[in-house]
């Protein structure tokens, strides 16, 4: 096991410790010395804070690795690396070039974020949920995990704020594979892995240890895991373990990296392998 992956498995343990002594505090007064209860939290911060600088400082040397686009079709970019890294604002779980996607066959198909109504939408509102996932490059499955539920959207004020309050926070404690919700990843090649985050559940066309193609057919975009609305989730590592990868900058052949908000089209029909 890695010192990584240790240091990530702490971190969960050290928030998991805060919010049991929170508890014991609230449900059991003066029981707990109110400074301890802290202790905890604080660990956990520096950890993070150490793990996010490691994993920032080898980032930096690896080039980018061209690949083909995970998708068919018309798409816009959110949380691009074109614009900032770490991207999503954090290094972990190989997060810091990652990109998220949302399809939009046609201008103004994808539903608008909404301040307070409605709460919540179906995923078969949204384009992109259901849409063919395809393998970037020829690969072989490391990991292919797809029976996680799909949620309702969070693309709401209501729903927004109670995922970054309450639902982020409690998939963070409980891992990456929470956090991803269904997602497979791929070996590349050459210390390089692929991971596709937020299938829809039970839509895996392949399995661990599977031979695939460029072009072939993976699974269909979801909405599982830590996720606003169906979208996909992509980045380039070097590890297959989440708790251990790195990110790994990436560009799509024919597409470079999208900007935020920045459209784009995808071409190549889709293989069945």
């Amino acid at each position: 096991m890695s010192v990584r992956k240790v240091a990530m498995i702490l971190y969960r343990c050290c928030w998991l410790a805060f919010v049991a002594l929170v508890l014991v505090d609230v449900l059991a007064e003066s029981l707990v010395p109110f400074g301890l209860v802290f202790v905890p939290a604080a660990a956990a911060i520096l950890i993070g804070l150490l793990v996010g600088r490691s994993r920032a400082d080898r980032a930096a040397d690896r080039p980018a690795v061209e690949v083909g686009p995970p998708v068919t079709g018309r798409w816009i970019a959110l949380n691009s690396p074109a614009d900032k890294a770490p991207s999503h604002g954090t290094h972990g779980y190989g997060q810091t070039y990652a990109i998220d996607i949302v399809a939009e066959p046609e201008e103004g198909d994808r539903p608008p974020f909404r301040p307070l109504w409605p709460v919540a939408r179906p995923n078969r509102d949204f384009p992109a949920f259901g849409a063919p996932l395809v393998a970037v490059a020829d690969a072989t499955v490391v990991h292919a995990s797809d029976g996680r539920r799909d949620h309702l959207s969070r693309n709401s004020g209501p729903a927004l704020a109670y995922l970054m309050v309450v639902e982020a926070s409690v998939r963070d404690m409980a891992g990456p594979r929470q956090v991803f919700g269904n997602h497979i990843v791929l070996d590349l090649g050459d210390g390089t892995y692929a991971a596709y985050a937020h299938l829809r559940r039970g839509s895996l066309q392949v399995k661990a240890g599977d031979t695939v193609r460029a072009g072939q057919l993976l699974a269909h975009c979801g909405n599982s895991g830590n996720s606003t609305e169906p979208h996909v989730h992509f980045q380039l590592m070097d590890h297959p373990d989440l708790d251990a990868a790195r990110g790994i900058p990436f560009t799509w052949r024919g597409i470079g990296v999208p900007a935020n908000g920045e459209a784009f089209t995808a071409e190549g029909a889709v293989g069945s392998g």
